[in-house]
């Protein structure tokens, strides 16, 4: 009997090879496609809205001969990523949408429709691999891959999966590269082959985000501080510590400013649209080099900034993730208090994976990198990983 798979058909190149590839490998194939949000007030009609989207995802079903439906998420996608994110704006922090989207709405709310229809599987257009290990007791243990396309490997955004989502999760394309897809697309004449990556939120389209914020995040207005290169960033310097993990907590923590350790430069509408090293949307002219933002206070509603990519404020050399936000993938490789382990890491998709040593202690992990970090944000993800494999994940404090 065929294994049945559901395929969340987005209406992108990507869901749309996956469904081929896995028709042709042999299984009974259904298109689904998640409609997560209705508000076209905030999204820009002509690029990328829903409703096109669906359109494309339906015509792939028909090309491709498989079943389709449209399912609406809405309710759960609002509760689950909208309303985090403005909860977590409101304290200062910048969440990751697609992130969450893959852990609270692909991966579950989806995943369970998909297994309630019958499903053996569920899979997405994700460029990352599954590995399968055998252990010694007949159990299993499922690993995630990075993608065999350097350029766009998605594992980070699947960096907060677990072992019963990932038994239940397909990649069909994780061992490909975007040309071979979209050659792949333009073979069997799919509509999308040519079609533009989507950019913006997952599933709502690109959207304009501090329109999308203010929507219940009103404005403030507020200053805007230039903070010197010289400037002294921590308020408690320390030459030497008595032990390793007293210097990880002073790497880790935030620069704190005050605005006598700068000038003002301009106002802002509300620190809680801005995130730390953005360089848009600031409206400061007159500088050498373009401001950057280097902290923001939601509390006093200030802006502190600084000249160029280079300015010091926007580096850090590690970073803590508080237990209750620390995940592993593989729980079998889960560290204990007091253990260490030479991993690479990343901070936001597409960065280049970096050296760095995780330290377990009472109450969470320190990510302890070899070079210092241009700007490590709260409420990001971490991600680290053994060779290809990413291990664990954990929001950044």
């Amino acid at each position: 009997m065929k294994k049945k798979v559901i395929v969340g058909l987005s209406g992108g190149v990507d869901s749309s090879v996956t469904a081929y590839l896995l028709k042709e490998q042999g299984y009974d194939v259904i298109g689904l496609f998640m409609k997560n949000w209705h508000d076209d007030s905030v999204t820009i009609s002509d690029e990328c809205p829903w409703l096109e989207d669906s359109n494309d995802a339906l015509i792939v079903a028909e090309k491709l001969g498989i079943p389709f439906q449209t399912v609406d998420l809405s309710v759960e996608y609002k509760e689950r990523i909208v309303d985090y994110m403005f909860n977590e704006y409101e304290k200062g922090r910048t969440p990751n949408p697609d992130v969450l989207c893959n852990r609270e709405i692909k991966f579950d709310v989806f995943l369970k429709i998909a297994l309630g229809l019958g499903a053996d599987y569920v899979a997405t257009g994700h460029y990352c691999r599954k590995g399968v290990l055998r252990n010694a007791d007949n159990s299993t243990t499922y690993q995630l891959l990075a993608g065999v396309d350097q350029n766009k490997d998605q594992s980070y955004f699947l960096c907060q999966l677990s072992q019963e989502q990932l038994a239940k999760t397909l990649y069909p394309i994780g061992e490909l590269t975007k040309p071979e897809v979209r050659k792949i697309a333009a073979e069997n004449n799919l509509i999308t082959a040519d079609k533009k990556d989507s950019q913006g939120l997952c599933f709502i389209g690109k959207v304009r985000l501090p329109e999308f914020l203010q929507q219940k995040l009103k404005p403030k207005k507020g200053i805007i501080v230039e903070v010197p290169s010289n400037a002294r960033h921590y308020k408690n310097e320390v030459e030497t510590f008595d032990n390793k993990i007293k210097e990880l907590e002073y790497n880790s923590d935030k620069p704190e400013y005050e605005i006598k350790d700068g000038k003002v430069v301009g106002e802002h509408q509300g620190a809680h649209f801005f995130t730390i090293g953005q360089r848009k949307g600031l409206d400061v002219g007159g500088t050498k080099e373009p401001l950057f933002v280097l902290e923001t206070d939601v509390k006093e509603n200030v802006i502190y900034t600084g000249q160029g990519k280079a300015h010091p404020g926007l580096f850090r050399k590690t970073l803590f993730v508080k237990e209750e936000e620390l995940h592993w993938v593989r729980k079998d490789l889960a560290l204990k208090v007091d253990d260490i382990m030479e991993v690479t890491a990343r901070i936001r998709y597409r960065q280049s994976l970096q050296e760095a040593t995780l330290y377990k202690v009472d109450g969470g992990l320190y990510v302890d990198f070899d070079d210092k970090q241009s700007a490590i944000t709260e409420g990001q993800f971490v991600a680290w990983y053994i060779e290809e494999e990413l291990i664990g994940s954990g929001v950044i404090s």
